[in-house]
Formats: C-alpha cells, sequence, structure tokens
C-alpha cells in the first residue's frame, strides 16, 4: 500500500482520473470537484507519466479511454465507490454511544428492568437509557436506537425482530382471584369489577374486545376504573382493584412470585406481537447492535421455554 505514492504519484490524482473517465470529459470533470480544467489535465498527465502509459486517447472536444484507461476506471471506480459509501456511513454513525430504548412505561418496567442487571454485567461499559413513551415516535428524526412497537412486524423504514406473540389473559390480585365467585366460565367475569387501559393515543385491545372473541356480544363492559397507562392498570389490579388485562410477556414473573393471579385458560391469542425495531436507514452504533442482540435473546429464551410465547 505504501507503493500507491509512487505508482500513482498522488491519491488525488486516481479521484480526478475516475471523474474525467467517468464523465468522458476533462471539463466536466473539473465542474463536478470544483477545480480548474487545467487541473485535471495536469493530474492526468501526472498518472500517466507515473504508469508509464497512455489513459485516454485525446481528440478535439472529447476523450475516450485506452486500453489500460479502461482496466484502471473499472477497479479505480468500484474502490473508490466503497470508500465513499463506508465514508458516509461512518459520517452518519452517532456520535454519542448511548443506546436509547423507546417503549411503555409497564415494558420497560415489568420486562426490562429485572433483566437490566445482566445487561450490566455482560456489557458493563454500555450507557443504555430507557426512554418512555405513549406514542410511537419516528426513530430516525428523534436519533431513538430501539423501540418496542405492537403490530404485524412490517413497518416502512424499519427492521423488526419478534419479542413476543400478542396474549391476553385475565389477572388479578391473589384475593381478588380467590373471592371472585362462579368464576367458572368466561361470562361470569361480566359480573366482576374490570379495570381498562384507554391510551389516548395508541389503539389497545378493549375488554370488549376480549369477550367479543370468547363468543360474548353485547353486553355491557364500559363499567370499572379506567387508566391511561398500562403500569398503572397492572399496579391497580396488583393493589386489588379489580380484573385487567394481563400482556403475557409482561405479568409473567408477577404471576411467578405471586403478586397476581391469572386465568390462562382463557387466553386470546390476537395474532399480533411485540416486536424490537431499528432504522433501516441509519447505521447502529456497536453498542446498540449489542443491545440489540442481548434482547432478542431474552426474548427467544422466553419463547422456548414458555407455551404462550
Amino acid at each position: 500500500m505504501r507503493d500507491i505514492w509512487k505508482l500513482l504519484h498522488s491519491p488525488r490524482n486516481l479521484i480526478i482520473f475516475e471523474a474525467a473517465a467517468r464523465s468522458k470529459s476533462f471539463t466536466r470533470a473539473a465542474e463536478e470537484l470544483s477545480i480548474q480544467q487545467p487541473s485535471v489535465s495536469a493530474a492526468i498527465k501526472q498518472l500517466e507519466s507515473a504508469l508509464g502509459v497512455h489513459l485516454f486517447v485525446r481528440r478535439h472536444r472529447s476523450v475516450t479511454l485506452t486500453e489500460a484507461g479502461q482496466r484502471l476506471f473499472a477497479t479505480a471506480s468500484r474502490a473508490l465507490n466503497d470508500i465513499e459509501h463506508c465514508a458516509a456511513e461512518i459520517r452518519h454513525t452517532p456520535k454519542d454511544r448511548h443506546v436509547t430504548l423507546n417503549s411503555s412505561t409497564a415494558f420497560s418496567y415489568y420486562w426490562m428492568m429485572p433483566r437490566v442487571h445482566d445487561l450490566r454485567q455482560k456489557h458493563p461499559d454500555i450507557d443504555l437509557r430507557m426512554q418512555i413513551s405513549d406514542r410511537e415516535p419516528d426513530l430516525d428524526e428523534e436519533n431513538i436506537s430501539l423501540a418496542i412497537r405492537l403490530g404485524d412486524g412490517n413497518w416502512p423504514g424499519y427492521d423488526a425482530a419478534l419479542i413476543a406473540n400478542e396474549v391476553i389473559y385475565p389477572v388479578a390480585s391473589p384475593q381478588v382471584m380467590h373471592s371472585a365467585r362462579n368464576l367458572r366460565s368466561v361470562p361470569n367475569l361480566l359480573h366482576e369489577r374490570l379495570i381498562h387501559l384507554e391510551e389516548p393515543i395508541r389503539a389497545r385491545p378493549s375488554w370488549r374486545q376480549w369477550f367479543e372473541h370468547h363468543g360474548i356480544t353485547n353486553s355491557e363492559v364500559s363499567a370499572g376504573l379506567k387508566l391511561n397507562d398500562y403500569a398503572l392498570v397492572l399496579q391497580a389490579a396488583m393493589n386489588g382493584e379489580g380484573f385487567s388485562f394481563g400482556w403475557h410477556h409482561v405479568v409473567r414473573n408477577l404471576i411467578a412470585n405471586g403478586q397476581l393471579g391469572a386465568r390462562k385458560e382463557w387466553a386470546w391469542r390476537t395474532g399480533k406481537g411485540f416486536y424490537l425495531v431499528w432504522s433501516k436507514t441509519r447505521v447502529l452504533s456497536e453498542d446498540a447492535v449489542s443491545v440489540r442482540e442481548w434482547v432478542l435473546d431474552q426474548a427467544r429464551t422466553d419463547r422456548e421455554t414458555d407455551d404462550f410465547m
């Protein structure tokens, strides 16, 4: 590589040669590179002198490549194109090393927080910032590395990987679950106090839809406590305020440690899923890639050890 100075006289001459060969004009190459036309001619002459061959056949108002010029152009064009793409990617790589994970309050609190210790042990130098949002932000516009979204896995401009299938069933505190009367069938849940999630921006399944999935229609299910954040819904359920939806990937640990009881046999698999998403157009930093792979590894382990996932 150190001989390139001897072979080409200057790498600058190679860039000028590539522009002239591509445009088939010394004048257009000069305009493209914002230099004078005599500078293009001088650079080509230096390159030809260093290589000991003619690279162009010069005519009155045009230039064409010689066989040697064609060989050099093919290689130079490919190499400079690779360099240009690499430089563009590096330029657009975020300089701040922190990694932002955007999600709902409930996902951050009940899915992420119990696992953060494992992430810190495996990647102690990563600066992870968990960002809570009640909407779905534009990752490119807001410089967000990763986000959690509910849907079918297809979002224009984003790549996506499955965290968990959407599985919903009723949950309540163990005391409320034990004291509920005659919960031998789904219709009897209509007589219990229900906690509703009513997010102002994002659409989420309702109790009415859940009952309709189980064949119960034209029933009044609007009464009960209404909250606009799922973390509050779960806290109300654990405090004994009634029955709420349990999104399985969020409540599984709360059920395992006895904070919630559940009727898993009444699960509704909606066909949607919760996905980790990231931009297709912006290169992830090495730290963001590490967080992405860690999250997906955690999710993969959950799915492999749980029939609901």
